[in-house]
């Protein structure tokens, strides 16, 4: 049975950005210690040993937290180091592929942009358990991303999915109360955090932002 999770506060954790493996691994504690409910892996400029070892020293943090950690993309590193899940997106290996070589206890979030990707992620229910909706804004953390959909395509996302749906793409703390009008389920954050000169303080602004949006 999958557990339960909450997308309110969802980290997406970059070692580049944070300034590398130990200073990623302060990052997360200090942004659990914050009030992140979820972290993501995502280190699209390191080697795969990289994403191993820093993931095996984070995956004790969050259990510590009572926090999922899923791995961006990679199914095998997830696996190997015994996470509770990964993120995959539209040119990933197919939700129902990683779902069969996951097992059914595990977490799986689907990346969508635009309406058309999530009518189809619809469809992938049972298989997948959240969708990540962006990028919002432009954003310079990942080079390859979509045409922002902005608030207004976000909220259209939102009211069309079935599925809990968090917010990712140029989120920071002076435009996440917008970004929350949209009602999405959460914010995911990379910069906001990553580069905060104090994560754990930048990680209580956000989660306070996004509970007095659901007051």
């Amino acid at each position: 049975m999958r557990a339960s999770f909450d997308l309110s506060l969802y980290l997406v954790l970059d070692p580049v950005q944070c300034g590398g493996h130990d200073a990623a691994i302060a990052v997360a504690r200090a942004a659990l210690e914050g009030g992140a409910t979820i972290v993501q892996l995502r280190a699209p400029e390191w080697h795969k040993r990289a994403w191993f070892d820093l993931a095996r020293a984070v995956l004790p943090i969050t259990r510590a937290h009572g926090v999922p950690f899923v791995i961006n993309d990679h199914v095998d590193v997830a696996l190997a180091v015994g996470a509770d899940g990964v993120h995959i997106g539209q040119r990933d290996l197919p939700a129902d592929a990683a779902r069969r070589l996951l097992g059914p206890d595990a977490l799986i979030g689907l990346s969508v942009s635009n309406p058309d990707e999530t009518a189809d992620a619809q469809k992938l229910t049972g298989i997948i358990d959240y969708l990540g909706a962006g990028p919002v804004y432009a954003t310079p953390t990942k080079t390859d991303a979509s045409t922002p959909c902005g608030i207004d395509g976000l909220a259209e996302i939102c009211a069309a999915a079935r599925l809990p749906t968090v917010a990712i793409g140029g989120i920071q703390a002076h435009n996440a109360a917008d970004v929350m009008r949209a009602k999405p389920a959460g914010l995911a954050v990379v910069s906001a955090i990553c580069k905060a000169a104090d994560p754990r303080e930048a990680a209580a602004a956000l989660r306070a932002i996004v509970l007095r949006a659901r007051t």
